[in-house]
């Protein structure tokens, strides 16, 4: 009876760490609908953070190139001036989103303002293309066999990932479909995108002087998106390092008291 109790169980869990230490190919993580780039970047792994700078950058690419046809709904102008995010000073915060028309709940239907820090960058639906406030999350879960994040988490792969492959996948083929073009695309699911390709190197000017490569901007705009969807994840990180520590201390206390406590008995005396 035992080794028939035994035997699945056994089994089970040999095919969870086969499951578990298989490679699994980046278009494999994506649901089989492109081909997915391991990118480095600075906030993976439980000790990462975001760089502030490339944060900075992103968000020049977003303003001057994803802007005009995405919009950031879910994101506060004041979130600009978070330190673990793009860390500018209020005054910067200020003219930033003044550059930015809100929607004026004062005026009639319609009427506009300079937007303020409190304000959420606008929606864009113009173009009918989605928002992209949610968008690292939205693409970060790349399952693998029986539904496990196998690339997520043993290469650290999810959206910011896909977001890059996608920026620069781009074959240069197109073809038209129902009167519409469509763009070939490596990173894509289906292998077709009906947006043109949206960068190309020194399409915009980077501040602080930095080459504004194709791959380079889709990196920045990446980790841009990431911080957009995940802006309290330095954080949350943070505060599990100081909770871990914690319970290593407490374990340690609980394992010496618990020596000293039985020490006796265990020499055949008692408890005091």
């Amino acid at each position: 009876m035992r080794i028939r109790n035994i035997l699945p169980a056994s089994l089970a869990l040999a095919l969870v760490l086969a499951a578990v230490a298989a490679p699994v190919s980046p278009a494999a993580a994506a649901g089989g609908g492109g081909h997915v780039e391991d990118v480095s970047f600075s906030f993976e792994g439980p000790f990462g953070v975001f760089d502030k700078a490339q944060l900075q950058r992103g968000l020049q690419v977003y303003n001057e190139v994803c802007s005009a046809c995405h919009g950031l709904k879910f994101v506060a102008f004041r979130t600009l001036g978070d330190e673990t995010g793009p860390g500018y000073d209020e005054e910067q915060v200020k003219a930033f989103a003044a550059m930015y028309e809100v929607p004026d709940p004062e005026g009639e239907p319609g009427d506009t303002r300079p937007g303020k820090p409190f304000d959420h960058f606008p929606a864009n639906t113009s173009a009918g293309a989605p928002d992209l406030s949610l968008m690292a999350k939205a693409r970060a879960g790349f399952h693998g066999p029986a539904g496990l994040g196998i690339n997520q988490i043993v290469k650290g792969m999810g959206g910011p990932e896909y977001i890059y492959s996608l920026l620069i996948g781009y074959t240069g083929e197109e073809k038209t479909v129902a009167g519409s073009t469509l763009y070939e695309n490596h990173a894509f699911p289906g292998g077709w995108i009906s947006m043109a390709p949206p960068l190309e190197d020194g399409r915009v000017e980077y501040a602080d002087g930095t080459p504004a490569t194709k791959e380079q901007m889709a990196k920045d705009v990446a980790a841009f998106l990431m911080w957009a969807a995940e802006p309290k994840m330095v954080e949350r990180k943070q505060a599990g390092a100081r909770n871990f520590a914690f319970v290593v201390v407490l374990a340690v206390l609980l394992y010496l008291t618990n020596k000293k406590l039985w020490s006796k008995v265990k020499k055949g005396g008692g408890v005091a």
